[in-house]
């Protein structure tokens, strides 16, 4: 029987319950056993001559210069402890490793556990989210447990974040359908653009956005979104690459922006439509439809209100928003639900579920 030995790179405390799982090859021979637990330590740690019990045993291991240095050794694991978003995010490796290097340094005090977690945060791009979270939650929380729950639920909200070049669709609340185009697909009257309308209930490759932010936020490249930073948005089809928004005429003569926008085929509002190039607004302001004025990150599943931006006074006049309703037009023989932006008020059919498929 291998009887594990200790040499000082373990924790006393869990050397200890190690070997008293082996108490019953002695049965009712403690002294047999308190020998044998003796033997088990490495001839460098200088025990006394008089160890009369395990607790005995256990002190004496503790008081030994071997477990000064095993502490400190832990310490500094966990001073350059890092959190990595994409490696550890999907797994609880991470905490698991904390834990560990808590318990061998014996750091028990829970001020002091927050703030080794803090600074084992990442500070790449991610940074912003873990700090303004990490200080949300962890102020009231006073044991371990309660820090790593907290943790780990604010890693799941992470993984739900949209960032800039994330992989969105867009369902319509009260239809239940996804925002689509379809590559040469073309509206038959108005801008005569690439079709966009409400489609399938199901996910269909043709419902896939790319969701970017406009150089006008200055934001960089997979910078996650917020409601509060972030005030303009491109939304790129996947599969043709054409950007959605709105197709503008040309001014008349007496440069009057009365009727600027195409109109959609049935209902007459704003058309919608996917587009490269031209007279075509396509940037977008997104609001939390639920909590009015919300300032925190948009994420997978928030309900959302599209606006087409009024960028520098293109046009006047009050907010477009992005909705559907269950008004069809037909193209040939086929029956399309209508997608188009409209200036009143905001209404229940202006609601949109964004849902993130790919993150970056």
């Amino acid at each position: 029987m291998d009887f594990p030995k200790y040499d000082g790179n373990i924790h006393p405390d869990e050397w200890i319950k190690d070997i008293q799982k082996y108490y019953y090859v002695w049965q009712n021979n403690y002294g047999g056993f308190l020998n044998t637990a003796i033997s088990l330590v490495d001839p460098t740690i200088k025990l006394p001559t008089e160890i009369n019990d395990i607790e005995n045993l256990h002190n004496a291991l503790k008081e030994d210069v071997s477990f000064k240095v095993f502490k400190i050794i832990n310490k500094r694991k966990l001073e350059s402890l890092k959190y990595d978003s994409k490696k550890d995010g999907k797994n609880s490796k991470f905490i698991l490793k904390f834990r560990k290097l808590c318990y061998n340094a014996e750091i028990n005090d829970i001020k002091e556990q927050k703030k080794y977690l803090y600074k084992s945060l990442p500070d790449d791009n991610h940074y912003s989210y873990f700090l303004t979270e990490f200080h949300k939650r962890m102020e009231n929380i006073n044991s371990m447990s309660e820090l790593i729950k907290e943790f780990e639920e604010i890693i799941t909200d992470e993984a739900n974040l949209i960032r800039s070049e994330s992989t969105v669709t867009l369902k319509h609340v009260t239809t239940g359908k996804y925002l689509t185009s379809v590559v040469d697909l073309q509206y038959t009257t108005g801008s005569k653009n690439q079709l966009v309308f409400a489609g399938n209930s199901s996910l269909d490759p043709n419902a896939l956005w790319i969701i970017r932010f406009s150089s006008l936020n200055n934001i960089t490249n997979k910078e996650l979104a917020s409601y509060s930073k972030t005030s303009c948005y491109k939304l790129q089809h996947k599969i043709s690459g054409k950007q959605l928004g709105v197709s503008m005429r040309v001014f008349d003569s007496n440069n009057n922006d009365a009727s600027i926008h195409y109109l959609s085929p049935s209902s007459s509002n704003i058309e919608v439509s996917c587009n490269l190039q031209g007279l075509y607004d396509g940037f977008w302001k997104i609001n939390h439809s639920k909590l009015e004025n919300h300032q925190g990150y948009l994420k997978s599943n928030d309900t959302i209100n599209l606006i087409i931006d009024n960028l520098n006074g293109r046009y006047r006049g009050p907010d477009r928003f992005l909705c559907s309703h269950d008004i069809h037009f037909t193209i040939g023989k086929d029956a399309f639900q209508e997608v188009v932006c409209h200036n009143k008020t905001t209404r229940v059919n202006d609601e949109w579920c964004i849902e993130l498929i790919k993150s970056v």
